[in-house]
């Protein structure tokens, strides 16, 4: 067994919201480390990812988390995994058949 530090970046897109708490966002920053943080960080954070994830390589941690996230981010747009400083996975709306 080994360990990564894995590093997440995640895009959304859309219009920017002309009303309420999150007027001139796309969405907020607030909201979208809750959902992370609930739906991916607790799932897999100092976890076992063979537990969650079969075959667990970056792509498809990546399509993974994207699956878990979609539903609460309707403006995802991207994710790039970092497996290592030099070394990720992107995956894209567009990517998806």
């Amino acid at each position: 067994m080994h360990g990564h530090s894995y590093r997440l970046e995640v895009a959304v897109r859309g219009p920017l919201r002309s009303r309420g708490p999150a007027r001139g966002m796309i969405e907020d920053f607030e909201k979208l480390e809750r959902i992370v943080g609930e739906r991916i960080l607790e799932a897999l954070d100092h976890h076992n990812l063979n537990d969650s994830i079969e075959n667990p390589t970056v792509e498809n941690i990546v399509l993974w988390i994207w699956k878990r996230l979609e539903r609460h981010l309707l403006g995802l747009d991207e994710l790039v995994l970092w497996e290592t400083p030099t070394a990720c996975a992107v995956l894209r709306r567009g990517d998806l058949a």
